[in-house]
């Protein structure tokens, strides 16, 4: 039994384990600063980490949050059970903790603007946006991907490796840096295409637009099993990028490590296909992701 409002209700609220996908992209840019630079600079990348790992958080509460208000949080649904729908949170301290949460993220960022200047504002005011349009809006439409790609990649593996070294402009990134990013917004990607996999069934029922439901399973599958090799191709790439004057090493292919682990996942989706049992191949693709993140800070480290 969990009592409302208690500490342990908001922690199951908070998604712990979807905590990796704001970890990894921060740790991957750490590592390509540290490769690139020799060191790293503690402050902005501890910084960098709470802010992401609020971030994430807060776009749980939301999703919680509205999800239950707009009552998608059904007897039917398949994942994972929700704070509010469970009556483990009540809406209004949900509204009044997502709030709380919002301004500890905003806090939390508002000190890198003395490493970045003041475009740390508008990137700070974007995640903040778009972590409300995307339950409320763009995952609806077939767009949470793109969301999940930009900010679960591009935008923090680039804007962290950026503030570790601030360049003249966010155009004066190696090129390197943003094929990691992608990479990484790639696999964390991953994590939404089985979640809307297994939801593909009510999504349809109740007018939810997801990538899934316009391509349908099967070719989801196929799409799920290129993501990961293009993923660690780019990783390849990219850190062929950021040394260009040293020969292609075996270091530079330790990405490719995370393929039987992918390829594994995607045998457990074929073979599961759909229902409940599906939350068990979103937890192992959760920790795939941090996985991930680890081959190519090794490769980075190396």
């Amino acid at each position: 039994m969990v009592k409302t409002n208690s500490p342990h209700a908001w922690w199951l609220a908070a998604r712990p384990k979807t905590l990796t996908g704001a970890t990894a992209p921060v740790i991957v840019a750490l590592a390509a600063a540290f490769g690139t630079y020799g060191q790293i600079d503690m402050p902005t990348a501890i910084l960098c980490l709470l802010f992401a790992l609020l971030m994430q958080t807060d776009a749980n509460l939301v999703n919680d949050y509205f999800d239950c208000l707009h009552g998608v949080d059904t007897a039917e649904r398949l994942g994972p059970e929700r704070a509010c729908a469970q009556g483990w949170i009540t809406l209004p301290a949900m509204r009044c903790g997502l709030y709380i949460v919002t301004v500890l993220a905003c806090l939390t960022g508002l000190p890198l603007v003395a490493w970045g200047g003041w475009q740390c504002v508008a990137v700070g005011l974007a995640c903040v946006a778009f972590c409300f349009l995307y339950t409320t809006l763009f995952s609806r439409i077939a767009l949470g991907d793109v969301l999940v790609i930009l900010f679960f990649g591009l935008c923090p593996v680039a804007y962290t490796f950026y503030l570790q070294h601030p360049l003249p402009s966010l155009t004066d990134i190696p090129s390197g840096i943003w094929f990691l990013a992608l990479a990484q917004g790639l696999v964390t990607d991953c994590l939404l295409i089985v979640n809307n996999l297994r939801d593909r069934d009510t999504d349809a029922a109740t007018g939810k637009t997801t990538l899934v439901t316009i391509i349908g399973a099967r070719a989801t599958l196929w799409l799920y099993g290129l993501i990961g090799i293009a993923a660690c191709l780019l990783a390849c790439l990219g850190q062929n990028l950021l040394s260009p004057r040293q020969a292609v090493s075996t270091r530079t292919f330790i990405p490719l490590l995370f393929l039987p682990l992918h390829g594994y996942i995607l045998y457990l989706l074929h073979t599961i296909s759909r229902g409940r049992a599906l939350n068990r191949v979103l937890g192992m693709t959760a920790m795939s992701i941090f996985v991930f993140a680890l081959l190519v800070t090794l490769s980075l480290s190396l």
